[in-house]
């Protein structure tokens, strides 16, 4: 059996062969290719793409698909799997994707052809809850501020948010989606002493710490409101002018997650009214943020150049995590991330 990875500037080459070497005694034969980009912003702009306009938004080059119908299993993070590999790959039976998101690949055609796709939930879930925690903190503690202030020669102590200055312990933290990332920094919180509520109509089980509630009362009660949620047709704009305006005068808005939960021009709206607080957003409708952007011109947010998932840990486990997967999947296991309900026929 033949698996192709197709490694790329966050997963590099030596990460992906190392990572999934394992599978070498189950049978499989191994073999990366680089998807290269001169630059990580490149990628990160490559993989907006997809994300916004699907998998054949951009095109692999054609030394990548040589020969791909040769190959039963196909793992990837980012590069897409769209209908030109579909159509070429007819030996696959496998895609293996190395994050949560499955939007780099056509996932309706793959279907069709009875092709089983999984993908590696909570793979950089714990990096997520950390960056979350760190741009709370430095939202409401106004630190990326003051540290702008401190190199520009100035000793600030008057912030938008000065009046309002909380800590997290007993205050009301709202998590919308409560999946591996929501959960780590549910039990964060927990340690910092706020009380936690969440919103996910996927979610099943004990929600400890958390108090499961409505979008709109979670919206309502909160001093914070941080996003975890999965971008979905259905999820698009969850986050609009109407949810912003149940907010708290006092709150913050904290987004890790996708752009797309958010209409970025209600929530410039809200920060420049000061319908809400502040917010602290990672991710962004158009990457990297160009210079004249208006969230650039506010005093009342807190940005960074979506990097909530890139930690050295996360990139290098990423391809043990799913050569696990396939090897449960190889054995027959029952317990495997498969996202469209279909089991491979070898």
């Amino acid at each position: 059996m033949k698996l192709l990875a197709i490694s790329d500037t966050y997963i590099p080459y030596e990460y992906m062969r190392q990572g999934l070497m394992p599978l070498a005694a189950h049978g499989v034969e191994v073999e990366v290719r680089r998807w290269e980009h001169a630059s990580l912003i490149e990628l990160q702009q490559a993989n907006l793409a997809i994300e916004q306009g699907g998998p054949d938004a951009v095109e692999l080059p054609a030394a990548l698909l040589a020969g791909v119908d040769a190959f039963q299993i196909v793992v990837v993070q980012f590069a897409p799997i769209g209908q030109r590999f579909l159509e070429a790959a007819t030996s696959l039976r496998v895609i293996g994707v190395m994050r949560g998101g499955t939007e780099n690949v056509v996932l309706e055609q793959a279907t069709v052809r009875n092709i089983c796709v999984l993908n590696t939930p909570g793979r950089n879930a714990r990096a997520v809850a950390e960056c979350t925690l760190g741009l709370m903190l430095a939202e409401i503690r106004n630190l990326a501020r003051s540290h702008a202030g401190l190199r520009a020669g100035q000793w600030l102590r008057d912030f938008p948010n000065s009046a309002e200055i909380p800590e997290l312990c007993g205050k009301t933290v709202g998590l919308v989606g409560y999946g591996a990332v929501g959960q780590l920094v549910a039990h964060y919180l927990e340690a910092f002493g706020s009380q936690i509520v969440a919103c996910d109509p996927y979610f099943q089980g004990d929600p400890a710490p958390a108090q499961l509630v409505t979008l709109d009362e979670l919206l309502c009660r909160a001093d914070v409101v941080s996003l975890h949620a999965r971008l979905t047709p259905e999820s698009e704009h969850l986050i609009g002018a109407r949810e912003l305006a149940l907010m708290k005068r006092s709150a913050v808005l904290v987004n890790t997650a996708r752009s797309g939960l958010v209409d970025e021009a209600a929530l410039i709206d809200a920060l420049q009214s000061r319908t809400i607080m502040g917010a602290a957003i990672d991710v962004f409708d158009h990457e990297p943020l160009a210079a004249d952007h208006p969230l650039l011109k506010l005093d009342n947010v807190t940005v960074t150049p979506h990097l909530a998932g890139s930690t050295i840990d996360a990139f290098r486990n990423s391809p043990r995590l799913t050569a696990d997967h396939l090897i449960r999947l190889l054995d027959g296991q029952e317990r495997v991330p498969i996202v469209n309900g279909i089991r491979p026929v070898w």
